[in-house]
């Protein structure tokens, strides 16, 4: 009997904490947190992986010209920093267009890094730790491979261990990689070892004629896109300067950096921001382009600050905080009057 008392009791203290609002209104909370997490891991799932590429940033991709979004391209001066640590600068491009394969720019472990010093996959959090470690392990395997990119490239995704075992067989190539994944995988008791596909994968995002990575724009503005972006990418990091023209002030302003850069292509942006903005003609956020300009107010009225689009919501330009780099237009909207697009004519 006391069993049945007690078994009625737990079921009206149950019914009566159902009637409570209280409740309803933390189910209803845990119900819409884990809705929202649901989506959230779909998206994840969904965006996530090699082949969303931001088309933004996208080139001639069939002519040999390839490109990196513009989450990739963010880290260039950091890539670029260890890269002179590491003596490999010359591969400042094919290191980002590696970093595109491997995480796209998207995680924090940005080249993958932590199975290298023997952690679990994305072991580490520090974004230039990661492209500290992984310049470095990429300077070793290319000095290794004696200058072949291609063997270094598929070392850098099997391991050191690959470069020996394809010297012994004339060298890299695609069967080489093959026999090597097939017999790895014997030796370790997995399905598969690596991908036998890296090489192709990485080079499929990089420029094989001047080593570099480029933004292309489609052939419409009267400048050659890529020329422009070139030449303001030399001087990323470069320290904000009031004033600054040329390289030789050590560094640009932001009106002074667009007037060095076009000025090298024939094309006259002499004068500050909003001067700048003066001499070219407004487009929509529907058409906008790689090269179009992007005007924002800053600490007067008016144009105080300009930068060059180069897509994917990025734009180069010189600032205070971050020196010349690459900034989100949405978060400048955020943070400044946005002034709106416009094309040099």
């Amino acid at each position: 009997m006391e069993g049945v008392i007690r078994k009625g009791a737990k079921v009206a203290g149950a019914i009566a904490v159902l009637k409570h609002p209280f409740t309803w209104i933390v189910g209803g909370i845990l119900l819409l947190l884990t809705f929202l997490f649901g989506i959230g891991l779909f998206l994840s799932i969904s965006l996530g992986g090699e082949n969303q590429f931001e088309s933004g940033m996208s080139g001639e991709g069939a002519g040999g010209t390839a490109q990196v979004s513009a989450e990739v391209l963010r880290y260039e001066p950091l890539v670029a920093k260890y890269a002179a640590e590491y003596e490999v600068s010359e591969y400042v491009g094919l290191i980002l267009a590696l970093i595109q394969q491997e995480s796209g720019g998207r995680h924090l472990d940005v080249m993958q890094s932590s199975e290298s010093i023997g952690l679990p996959p994305g072991t580490i959090t520090d974004p230039e730790y990661s492209i500290q470690l992984g310049v470095k392990y990429f300077a070793e395997v290319m000095k290794q491979s004696k200058g072949d990119i291609h063997l270094a490239l598929q070392s850098y995704n099997f391991g050191s261990g690959f470069i020996g075992y394809a010297l012994e067989r004339g060298g890299y190539s695609k069967e080489v990689a093959i026999d090597f994944s097939y017999m790895m995988a014997l030796k370790m008791g997995w399905n598969t070892y690596g991908d036998v596909n890296y090489v192709d994968h990485v080079l499929r995002y990089y420029d094989s004629e001047n080593g570099t990575v480029l933004v292309q724009g489609d052939g419409t503005q009267i400048f050659d896109v890529a020329e422009v972006h070139s030449i303001m990418k030399k001087y990323l990091g470069r320290p904000y300067v009031w004033g600054g023209r040329t390289p030789a002030a050590g560094g640009f302003d932001c009106s002074g950096l667009l007037e060095y850069a076009f000025a090298q292509v024939g094309i006259d942006l002499y004068g500050t921001a909003q001067s700048q903005y003066d001499k070219t003609v407004p487009v929509s956020e529907d058409n906008i382009k790689p090269g179009d300009l992007v005007f924002f107010s800053t600490y007067k009225p008016g144009a105080s600050h300009v930068g060059m689009y180069v897509g994917n919501d990025q734009f180069i330009n010189a600032n205070s905080g971050n020196g010349t780099s690459y900034s989100s237009v949405e978060q400048w909207k955020g943070l400044y009057p946005f002034l709106g697009f416009r094309r040099v004519q």
